[in-house]
């Protein structure tokens, strides 16, 4: 039986529901939702649903537009999502440097740069900067989405190789300087979401594989990122899939190490760096010996097609550095693993947008773990710089 308090409790809870379904809906149709567009797609009362537009305009979350075109009656008042306050700080942590951007709330960077650090200078330096930050947006800063190159549980860095860090409760650090929600998130599982994001209405399994310095995988489910209770889920770089004489080394100390083959550096040779840029990536593959890159696109085949008849998964796409080697790469994967085995269907494979923003990740994220709300696929699209 409830308590007077518990009803408080689940009205309170109610209200906050209704608020993000709301909100969600202005997402969806920004300039174009209306207070009676909300109030039919959630069966509230008019009434109510005017409370809940505005309590999301105190909190300058959506802001009124235009007038709606006339139905007949009295024209409506369109609702937007509102960019011109908050904003969310997302680092993209990587051994030496860092891209920072802030995000408004309409999906758009309205700045960008890069920071430099060595690896003694690196803490320091990132404090420093989430400082800077904070002294610049004051209230409007409403979280922190940071990427990190290492397996994490949102809010420790449990482990990252690249960055030499173990057991790092950097949202904690960073909280304590900002004063707003901070949200770690691994690099690859921040590209797959934003990958997710792009389908207005996901459903299935979609497996996501990013080809860089190493190999890494992440899935997601109807949208949803799919971690595994351990966090560790996608850590495929050193499976074995290379048998007999030509499995190379793997600098784990393995041979045949799905990394050893599939990943950049063996592809492309040891001038591959993830810090490279597309035009010095493309530049080594244009030189790099093609037996290398094709059986690369072998071995990464043979992953997804095994990965592929566990999960069923809706496509497949490839991101990362990879995305440089161009058409014939991707050709040799989806022949590779387009072999008829029996009770497997045909996948498909594709590169990962070249039009998301490298901040749609983790701003995504960020946003989701703050307001429970998602942007939708031409937001995501549309996330560079304004104009």
């Amino acid at each position: 039986m409830f308590t007077h308090d518990d009803a408080l409790d689940t009205q309170a809870a109610v209200r906050r529901a209704n608020l993000r379904r709301a909100l969600q809906l202005v997402f969806q149709a920004s300039g174009s939702q209306t207070r009676a567009g909300i109030a039919r797609a959630t069966g509230l009362t008019a009434a109510t649903a005017s409370s809940l537009v505005a309590e999301l305009i105190e909190n300058r979350l959506i802001a009124e537009g235009e007038q709606a075109v006339s139905t007949g009656g009295k024209r409506a008042t369109t609702l937007s999502i509102d960019a011109e306050h908050h904003l969310i700080l997302v680092l993209v942590v990587q051994p030496t440097s860092a891209y920072l951007a802030l995000v408004a709330l309409d999906g758009s960077e309205v700045e960008r740069r890069s920071i430099s650090y060595t690896m003694q200078t690196r803490d320091r330096v990132l404090d420093e900067t989430v400082a800077e930050v904070v002294a610049a947006t004051g209230s409007r800063l409403l979280a922190v989405g940071v990427q990190v190159p290492g397996t994490t549980d949102g809010r420790t860095v449990l482990e990252s190789v690249q960055l030499e860090w173990h057991e790092v409760p950097l949202a904690e650090r960073f909280e304590s300087i900002a004063g707003v929600p901070v949200l770690l998130v691994n690099d690859v599982d921040a590209e797959a979401i934003a990958e997710a994001g792009l389908d207005a209405a996901p459903s299935g399994y979609r497996l996501f594989i990013h080809s860089g310095g190493g190999i890494g995988a992440a899935v997601t489910l109807d949208g949803e990122l799919a971690p595994g209770p351990r966090d560790r889920a996608g850590e495929i770089g050193h499976v074995q899939v290379v048998f007999g004489d030509a499995a190379r080394p793997c600098r784990c100390g393995r041979r045949g190490c799905l990394e050893s083959a599939a990943a950049m550096g063996p592809m492309l040779g040891e001038e591959f760096s993830d810090a490279l840029d597309a035009s010095a990536v493309r530049a080594l593959v244009a030189r790099a010996d093609q037996t290398l890159i094709d059986d690369g696109a072998r071995a990464l085949a043979r992953a997804i097609k095994l990965i592929g008849a566990l999960l069923d998964p809706i496509e497949v796409v490839i991101g990362g550095p990879a995305t440089e080697l161009g058409p014939r790469f991707l050709e040799r994967v989806r022949a590779e693993s387009g072999y008829p085995a029996r009770g497997t269907a045909d996948i498909p494979i594709r590169y990962a947008d070249p039009r998301v923003a490298p901040s749609a990740g983790p701003a995504q994220a960020a946003l989701t773990a703050v307001l429970g709300v998602r942007w939708s696929p031409e937001q995501l699209r549309a996330g560079g710089p304004r104009p």
